[in-house]
């Protein structure tokens, strides 16, 4: 086998280990996370936190005819849509052309070694 093949296949490898140890690193805070202790009590690693500390306090009564308005706040702006999938068609456009030729000088070289 050639040597260089050999050590393509190496950093291949390589590269897809540590593409997986990053997403690892990156994931694992997120996993490992737990709610904060309340106000005032320190943090007990191991320790259950009292009943109920995570609830919110009863609301405070409201008038019967008062109305509520809800008021939707997130999501994405089309603009931001765009703008990802813009992207994404130029990237798997380079992808593709890069392939393409990848292909087309594998092949021309294998023609002109025969």
């Amino acid at each position: 086998m050639n040597p260089i093949r050999r050590f393509r296949r190496f950093a291949a490898a390589l590269a897809g280990l540590a593409g997986g140890l990053l997403s690892f690193a990156v994931a694992a805070p997120t996993a490992f996370a737990r709610p904060a202790p309340p106000l005032g009590q320190p943090f007990r690693p191991g320790k259950p936190l009292p009943p109920g500390w995570d609830k919110h306090p009863p609301l405070p009564p409201t008038h019967v005819h008062q109305v509520v308005h809800t008021v939707v706040v997130g999501g994405m702006p089309g603009w931001q849509i765009a703008l990802i999938a813009a992207a994404a068609a130029l990237i798997a456009a380079t992808v593709a052309v890069l392939l393409d030729r990848a292909r087309a000088a594998h092949q021309t070289a294998m023609t002109a070694a025969t």
